[in-house]
């Protein structure tokens, strides 16, 4: 006999653990690499052992949390490569929309790169700058007509950069990111080779 969904029933799986990732998220925003299961737990209103029993561990809980920042931060960084007048609007506008990102939320991004769970989920933040480099490589290989091994040594050049500069930059904040944007456009389009 198939399920019934009756009003005021539990919600379906799916639901419950998307609301236990926004209750994870919460807490990820306040306490970064610090959050623990005990908080997300209670800011979810159950106990530690459901939580655990919808994501295994905290890895687990890591893992789909990776999963869902990294798809939304390369949604961003994907409209963006999309959008702009000419090809340095468009780099200024995916650095902008990359250091946004991490200005908005700077406990998430040292919960994705700082924690303890970083290790352990290390692949996935890696796969993530892997496939923002790849779709970078092709807008470069395509725009500028260079052979694919130098656009993707090139698109991993940048990515690489402008995520070390924006750790830096969420340490230290000595510029502003409208700045910070402007020094990085301008390193990117021939600044060092013309000092």
């Amino acid at each position: 006999m198939p399920a019934t969904t009756v009003k005021g029933a539990a919600p379906d799986r799916a639901a419950r653990r998307e609301a236990l990732l926004d209750a994870a998220d919460r807490i990820i925003c306040r306490d970064g690499p610090a959050a623990s299961m005990v908080s997300i737990a209670g800011e979810a209103g159950i106990t530690k052992p459901i939580l655990y029993r919808h994501f295994g561990d905290k890895s687990g809980l890591y893992a789909a949390l990776t999963d869902r920042y990294t798809g939304r931060l390369l949604d961003n960084l994907r409209a963006a490569l999309g959008a702009g007048t000419d090809r340095r609007d468009r780099v200024e506008r995916t650095i902008d929309a990359y250091l946004s990102a991490i200005e908005a939320e700077p406990e998430v991004y040292r919960f994705l790169l700082h924690s303890d769970e970083a290790v352990l989920a290390h692949s996935q933040v890696r796969s993530f700058t892997r496939r923002l480099a790849d779709l970078l490589a092709d807008g470069i290989a395509l725009e500028l007509g260079v052979p694919p091994a130098r656009a993707a040594a090139w698109a991993h050049g940048i990515v690489g950069m402008v995520q070390s500069t924006g750790d830096w930059w969420l340490e230290n904040q000595t510029v502003s990111r409208r700045e910070l944007v402007a020094e990085l456009s301008a390193l990117l389009f021939g600044g060092y080779a013309t000092s």
